[in-house]
């Protein structure tokens, strides 16, 4: 599995579901990459079409297959409400080192409610193998003689 960093470009939501009853929902997100996660800022007063355009670094090590991104609604006085969540498969980024901004589908209960723009660049980790290192390279062992007569 590859291993390096992993930089997400949370565009911006559209469609989703408000859950607001009373006025417009407050987005923020939160970003799941296997043990890591991290919260965007809250999109105040933006409803169903937020925008965000934050930037996310995650270290990536063998065995993350995918990206998840969970859309919740800030609510004060209460619990947050979520509003879905969108899942993004690694293993296309992996293969071509970055993805243009893509809309991913937001689903909650098995339901679509709404979709999520992120773009995302892959930048793997230099690897510092000792074995592969060639010292010095030589041609057939054959070597130009310093000897004159």
């Amino acid at each position: 599995m590859p291993r390096g960093t992993i930089e997400v470009l949370l565009v911006s939501a559209k469609g989703l579901e408000n859950t607001d009853f009373l006025n417009d929902m407050d987005p923020y997100v939160i970003l799941i990459c296997r043990s890591q996660e991290q919260k965007s800022s809250v999109a105040s007063g933006k409803g169903t079409e937020p925008e965000w355009n934050e930037s996310f670094v995650f270290t990536i090590s063998d065995g993350a297959s995918e990206l998840t991104l969970k859309i919740m609604d800030s609510d004060t006085g209460t619990a947050d409400d979520i509003v879905g969540e969108a899942t993004v498969p690694l293993e296309p980024l992996f293969m071509e080192g970055s993805l243009p901004p893509t809309a991913y589908n937001v689903v909650k209960d098995q339901e679509f409610r709404g979709e999520i723009r992120v773009g995302l660049t892959f930048t793997p980790e230099e690897r510092h193998d000792r074995e592969f290192r060639v010292e010095e390279e030589t041609y057939g062992g054959w070597k130009q003689s310093a000897y004159t007569d």
